[in-house]
């Protein structure tokens, strides 16, 4: 059975690609680029995962992250922070080191907006470009290839890196300058939390006074209160089902990189940072992997 699901692809032409980081985003992704015609490289940290990509789609499993970006006309990356990034990208072994002169790396890791700035420059002082380009939509988003991308860098570099992406993405947006990207990443995750908290809070209370809460559910859902979190996620609340989804520790290192950022340049965040911390219970109730919308666990 394929780790992606069947999609039309727009035809555009074949490209010499590099995706680095096979986690449960980067792997359907990088599947959709080879199922869409482009000649894919892949490097993953742990090396059998690779090979198994390689095995599935066709593709070539490469040693490092140099040898995968070698030749690459784009090269994708999809890791789990600014660290990961770094490790990838800079250093003797890194993308950046193996990539031809104006080529393009656009990040899809949730990452800094410093951090995005930071390799932005070292791309241009190596003659090469680089995009900051985080997702939303989750792991059944990439499996799919219907990602929503946010953007931030330069038109021309953003318009190399688009055609091919549009394989696993619906939308693939330029935000604005470097960084930009990441910021509006930001701006989504709020949205979210916000908007699952709220969702937790009237499952709760809908239980507590006896209500059949996927009635009430489906009927609300028809009117103003409707949201991606009431139809996705309202139901497994009510049947206390969390393993599944967003990690409640990936959400909690996104909301670092927002209250870090908001500390920086003074956007006051009162409920972005209650959820936090709620989050941090749900934590320490051993739902480090449960999915983002288990905030109802504390409430029951």
């Amino acid at each position: 059975m394929s780790s992606i699901n069947p999609r039309t692809y727009d035809p555009t032409p074949s490209r010499k690609v590099a995706f680095i980081g096979l986690g449960v985003m980067g792997y359907p992704m990088a599947g959709h680029l080879a199922r869409a015609g482009h000649q894919v490289a892949v490097y993953n940290r742990t090396p059998a995962k690779a090979q198994a990509w390689a095995l599935e789609f066709g593709g070539v499993a490469a040693a490092t992250p140099r040898e995968a970006a070698a030749g690459a006309d784009v090269v994708y990356v999809c890791v789990g922070n600014d660290e990961d990034l770094r490790s990838v990208v800079l250093g003797p072994d890194g993308a950046f080191a193996g990539m031809k002169a104006g080529a393009v790396l656009a990040d899809h890791t949730t990452a800094s907006a410093a951090v995005a700035r930071e390799l932005y420059a070292a791309a241009r002082a190596g003659g090469l470009h680089f995009v900051d380009a985080p997702v939303s939509g989750g792991q059944a988003g990439a499996q799919n290839g219907m990602l929503t991308v946010m953007c931030g860098g330069d038109q021309a570099a953003f318009d190399v890196s688009k055609p091919a992406a549009m394989a696993y993405s619906r939308a693939y947006t330029l935000i604005g300058d470097s960084g930009a990207g990441q910021l509006a990443k930001m701006v989504n995750q709020v949205c979210c939390i916000g908007v699952i908290q709220g969702l937790a809070e009237a499952v709760a209370f809908g239980q507590q006074a006896g209500l059949d809460m996927n009635l009430v559910l489906d009927v609300i859902g028809k009117g103003a209160a409707q949201s991606w979190q009431m139809d996705n996620r309202g139901k497994t609340m009510v049947a206390d089902q969390f393993d599944f989804g967003f990690a409640v520790d990936w959400m909690r290192k996104d909301l670092g990189l927002v209250l870090d950022e908001a500390r920086r340049n003074g956007a006051r965040m009162p409920v972005t940072a209650l959820v936090d911390q709620f989050y941090g219970d749900v934590q320490e109730m051993g739902g480090a992997r449960w999915d983002t919308s288990s905030l109802v666990r504390r409430l029951r």
